[in-house]
Formats: structure tokens, sequence, C-alpha cells
């Protein structure tokens, strides 16, 4: 069971996931962006002809290949569009969890099982597709276009501008099912693992909220990890589905995992994962820890 000592507070859970999100934020301009783009070209590569090399044949291949053709500007491309959106994603995101937990209990001194707080996380997934589906579908359409060999983005709000032009918001939007069926189930599991963790490196007659700074990094940092897990294969059908050109996929992802499976095999549905997982745990664990913090703070300052 997961130890509440706090009654729940949605908009706390907001202000503090914020925060949360601009620690997050931090650590993408320096570290994590350089790894996401590899991860989408590697999502996103075409299947190499028969006796020909794949364009790229691992994260570290295809760091040093953007790296050589397209200097270090070429590894954090499309960038604008997450550091933007990330400190209201996760304030939603949170938000959408604390709301999520606070629905199933019938009085505050309720403590929730582990599927209800799964069930909570699942609820912040669907709250934050609505920041996720057009940031993400910017982004990647900026990562992958140099190396596809043509550019015509020249940045985050002429790719929105463009993309609007041609399709309406609808193509904006493109990609909202893929980012439900990957932020869903991953968010419950995301944060599950990361409350299970909590309780179980809490020391024997401490309080959970007492936490050491350490603990909350390696649950955080976990939580992480398991998140990845889970939604790595719908965010490869993702990346393909939201970078394919109009009309490719007329009945969605249905097409996309198709393709991909008769094409490329089960394992592509892993594109990615050694990028995406040496991410994960470090810009996960700052993302908790600045939520805790702000949570500390906001108990403090506003008890009641």
């Amino acid at each position: 069971m997961a130890d509440e000592a706090k009654p729940i507070s949605p908009l706390k859970n907001l202000v503090a996931g914020g925060f949360g999100g601009m620690c997050l934020g931090f650590f993408l301009v320096f570290v994590g962006h350089p790894l996401d783009t590899v991860k989408v070209r590697l999502q996103t590569q075409p299947p190499s002809l028969p006796g020909q090399p794949p364009m790229y044949s691992g994260t570290f291949d295809c760091f040093q290949k953007t790296l050589v053709r397209e200097g270090i500007t070429g590894l954090y491309r499309g960038m604008a569009a997450p550091i933007i959106g990330v400190t209201p994603m996760f304030a939603v995101c949170f938000f959408g969890f604390g709301l999520g937990k606070k629905l199933q209990q019938k009085c505050p001194e309720d403590v929730l099982s582990y599927p209800q707080i799964f069930a909570a996380g699942m609820l912040s997934g669907v709250f934050t597709t609505g920041i996720m589906t057009p940031g993400e579908r910017i982004k990647c359409l900026l990562q992958i276009q140099a190396s596809s060999g043509e550019t015509k983005y020249s940045g985050a709000l002429d790719c929105a501008k463009k993309l609007y032009q041609e399709s309406g918001i609808r193509g904006i939007y493109k990609g909202t099912v893929l980012t439900l069926m990957r932020d869903v189930p991953a968010s419950g599991m995301y944060f599950m693992t990361y409350e299970w963790l909590k309780n179980i490196l809490t020391p024997e007659g401490k309080s959970v909220s007492e936490l050491s700074v350490p603990r909350i990094l390696v649950a955080g940092g976990i939580a992480g990890i398991f998140n990845w897990a889970v939604a790595i294969p719908p965010d490869v059908l993702k990346s393909r589905f939201q970078t394919a050109p109009p009309g490719k996929y007329p009945n969605g992802f249905r097409d996309v995992l198709r393709e991909l499976i008769q094409n490329e095999g089960v394992t592509s549905l892993y594109k990615g994962f050694n990028a995406v997982m040496i991410r994960a745990f470090p810009a996960n664990a700052a993302c908790f820890l600045g939520f805790e913090v702000a949570m500390k703070f906001l108990n403090w300052a506003t008890p009641n």
C-alpha cells in the first residue's frame, strides 16, 4: 500500500509538477535531446535494401554520423517544441495524477492501492496528450528532415504554420491515438513504480515524506526506465506515423504495425531502445526530485 502523508491536492500537484518539468527541461537542453534525436532517427529510418547496410547500425553510429554530417546543431533539431511544452506538460501530468488519486478516495485519509495509483497515472496520460501530440509531431518532423535530404521547415513555428496550412488542426494533431496508446499505460506504470519504490526505499520507522534525496533520485530514475519499457513500442509506431507523408497509412497505426512487422520483424518495435534508456534514468530522477522539493515547499507554505 502507498503511504499518503498529506491530503491530496491536485492544485499543488499542478504547481509542483510544473517545477519538476522545469528541472527536466534543464536536463533536456544539455543531455537529453541529442539522445531523443538519435531515437527518432533510428525509429524512422527506412529498411535497408538487400545487401545494403542500414542507414544507422545503432545508437552510437547514428550519433556519430549526425555529428559528422550536421555538426552539434544536428543533434538539437526540433528542441524548441519540447522545451516550450515540457513545463506545462508535466504540470498537467502531475495535476491529472493528483486528480486521479483524489477521485478514488472516499475520504482524505484513504490510502490507495497500487492498482488505484496505476489508474490515476493512466488518467494523467489522458490529460497530457493534448499538449504532447502537436509538440511530438513538430519535433519528429524537424529531427528527421536533415537526414531525409529535404529542408522543408525552418523551425518549430514554421513547421506548425505549414502543417496547419496543409491539413488544418488535424495535421498538427496527427498521431493523437498513438500518443494516447503510448502515454496512458506508460504513465500508469510510471507513477505506480515511483510510489512503490518510495515505499520500498523508506527506512523502517520513517515516513515516505522524509525520503532522502539519493533515494528519491533512484526511485524517479527507475520509474522513468519502467515508463519507457512500456512506452517504446507505441512510440516507434507514433514516430513512423507522424513523419509519414499524407495518405501513406490510411488505416492508422494498424498499417504502421503491419508494415513494420512484415518488413523488419517484431524487434523493430524496440528501435531506439538504447538511446531512450540512457536518458530515462537521469531525466526522470531530476523531474521527480524537482516535484518533491516543490511539494515540500508548498506543504510548508500552504499546509491547508
